[in-house]
C-alpha cells in the first residue's frame, strides 16, 4: 500500500480541491523571503516538494536560477512546461540526495515536510538538505502552526470545486494532524487524506540541531511578522547549515 502522499498527490481531485491556491499571494511571499534572505542574484535555489512550481516559476521570473523537485509524476510534468535555462524539474522523495547542487538556499514551503509517521524518515529530510545545501546555505520551511491549528479542532467543512462536494474532517491523532477527504464523482465514493505531524517550534529546534542547521528566524504569516506560539497562522522558520 502506497504512502497517503504518493496515491492523493499525483491524483486530479487533489489539484481540483486546491485550485484556488492565491498566486499573488505566492508572488508575494518569495519577493518577501529574498528580500529578507538578501539573496544573490547570482543564487541556485532548490523548491523542494515543488508541486506544479508556482513558488519555483515566481522565483525564476525574479532573475533568480531555479530547481524544484517534487515525488508527484504528474505536477512535475506539469511544471517541466514552464522549464528554461534558469529554470528546471524533477521527480524526487525529500528523503533522497540529489545529483544538482551545491544550493544556496532551500526552500520547502506549504506545509511539505512531517508526513512520515517514523521520525527518522522526517530527519532523513534534513539530513539530505544538509548534502547538497552549501556550507553556510539557508533552509526555509512553511509549516503550519500546530498549536493555533489544535485549538480548534476537531473540524468539518465542505469545499465545492467543480461540481465536486468535499467533505473534510481535521482531527488530531496521536500527535499527528490528520485529514479525511471524502467525495463522489461519477457515482464512484472516494477517500483520500492529508496526514502531518503537530510539530511545535520546540520539535523544530531539536530535528534542527540534530541535522547540522542553526534555527536563526521564525516567522508568522506570509508577510514576515514575529511569530506568535498561540495565535500565528504560520510557523515560518529561517535555518542556517553550519
Amino acid at each position: 500500500m502506497s504512502d497517503w502522499f504518493e496515491s492523493w498527490f499525483d491524483t486530479s481531485y487533489y489539484h481540483i480541491l486546491y485550485k484556488n491556491r492565491d498566486h499573488n499571494e505566492a508572488r508575494n511571499f518569495v519577493e518577501q523571503l529574498t528580500s529578507n534572505l538578501n539573496i544573490s542574484p547570482e543564487a541556485f535555489i532548490l523548491d523542494l516538494c515543488c508541486g506544479k512550481g508556482r513558488h519555483a516559476i515566481h522565483l525564476n521570473q525574479l532573475g533568480y536560477r531555479v530547481h524544484g523537485v517534487d515525488l508527484s509524476a504528474k505536477s512535475i510534468e506539469h511544471a517541466k512546461s514552464f522549464e528554461n535555462e534558469q529554470l528546471t524539474f524533477e521527480i524526487n522523495d525529500m528523503r533522497n540526495a540529489l545529483e544538482k547542487g551545491p544550493f544556496d538556499v532551500v526552500f520547502n514551503l506549504f506545509t511539505s515536510f512531517g508526513y512520515f509517521d517514523n521520525q527518522e524518515d522526517n530527519e532523513k529530510v534534513l539530513h539530505a538538505i544538509s548534502k547538497y545545501l552549501k556550507k553556510e546555505g539557508i533552509l526555509v520551511i512553511d509549516y503550519l502552526n500546530a498549536k493555533n491549528i489544535i485549538k480548534d479542532l476537531p473540524m468539518r467543512e465542505v469545499v465545492v470545486s467543480e461540481g465536486i462536494e468535499f467533505q473534510i474532517t481535521k482531527q488530531l491523532v496521536q500527535n499527528t494532524i490528520s485529514k479525511e477527504i471524502t467525495f463522489t464523482d461519477k457515482e464512484i465514493d472516494y477517500l483520500f487524506s492529508e496526514k502531518v505531524q503537530a510539530f511545535k517550534l520546540s520539535d523544530f529546534k531539536e530535528m534542527l540541531n540534530k541535522t547540522g542547521f542553526d534555527l536563526i528566524g521564525v516567522y508568522g504569516d506570509y508577510d514576515l511578522s514575529d511569530f506568535d506560539e498561540m495565535n500565528s497562522q504560520r510557523m515560518i522558520i529561517k535555518a542556517q547549515l553550519t
